[in-house]
């Protein structure tokens, strides 16, 4: 989830926390743990995350470059991709380091249940090529396997729909697609800032551009323009729960697939990432942190804050 300007975040402070409710094993919806995050900030203000030691240890941690958010559907927790690895943030506002990986990751979706792809560069003084192509992990981004591209993609925007990766290379500026994850079909030659697909018909995406909205409806190969509002982020829920967010913090809903958009809010800052799942949006906004919100982005709650 093309990106805004990422500066480094300062590491924040500690402030006082509260555990919120336990939810019963089985009953846990992909977003419970921000619908209780949202809750304890009513009362006791911005929320800052900790990095959790082996040893049950407690640090603070200031997220780097948030590139990319998504939902694991494993474990109903946030996910953020950043420019020094992977993090989860747990239900009691604690960010876990996923895994041991310090690389930078600059492409991110969530293709299933513990199944991640991602792309970017590799952390410092590491070998390899400069680019890491596609990369898959299979246990919920504890380890990653490079699938394919290595050294030849830098996947800036990612997505997984239909059995398919469609993907932004930002070396070649295509749009391109792989059914296997290592053959890949270009689509387009385009400059876009992000881009997402139909959850109901693969040959429907739309892409923002600095030209405005574009629209494909033959799975990415010619694109048109959509009209409407002029867009820097995408998220597509559901027929009826298409969300976009513009370079000056608008939230626009559109319930018809891209025809028609409603403003519903508004995000103070510049978005470098943004998610939505079961009607509950979230983006990192450089120099505050990441925001949540459950009423269409009329009101927003942190969740991380950058000091």
């Amino acid at each position: 989830m093309a990106k805004a300007a990422r500066t480094k975040a300062a590491r924040p402070t500690p402030t006082q926390r509260r555990r919120p409710p336990a939810v019963p094993s089985g009953r846990r919806s992909s977003w419970t743990w921000i619908g209780a995050a949202v809750a304890v900030l009513a009362v006791v203000g911005a929320l800052v995350l900790w990095q959790t030691r082996p040893g049950g240890e407690s640090e603070p941690v200031a997220l780097t470059h948030v590139h990319g958010l998504g939902v694991n559907p494993a474990d109903g927790r946030l996910y953020m991709a950043t420019h020094d690895g992977l993090y989860q943030l747990t239900g009691d506002g604690h960010a876990r380091l996923v895994g041991a990986g310090r690389q930078d990751i600059m492409g991110f979706t969530i293709a299933g249940p513990n199944a991640f792809l991602a792309s970017g560069h590799p952390a410092p003084g590491h070998g390899g090529p400069p680019h890491l192509g596609l990369i898959e992990s299979g246990d919920g981004g504890v380890t990653w396997t490079t699938r394919s591209l290595a050294g030849q993609a830098d996947f800036h925007a990612l997505r997984y729909r239909h059995n398919t990766v469609y993907g932004f290379n930002s070396t070649t500026g295509q749009l391109i697609t792989s059914a296997d994850k290592v053959t890949w079909q270009t689509r387009a030659t385009m400059a876009l800032r992000d881009f997402d697909v139909s959850p109901t018909d693969p040959q429907t995406l739309l892409a923002t551009t600095e030209s405005g909205l574009q629209r494909s409806t033959d799975g990415g190969a010619t694109w048109g323009p959509a009209g409407g509002p002029s867009l820097l982020l995408l998220a597509w829920e559901s027929d009826d729960r298409l969300w976009g967010l513009s370079s000056s913090g608008d939230v626009l809903r559109s319930a018809d697939g891209g025809n028609g958009w409603t403003p519903t809010g508004k995000v103070a800052g510049p978005a470098g990432a943004f998610a939505a799942h079961d009607g509950t949006l979230c983006v990192a906004v450089h120099e505050r942190g990441i925001l949540a919100s459950a009423d269409n982005g009329a009101t927003w709650s942190t969740v991380y804050v950058q000091t």
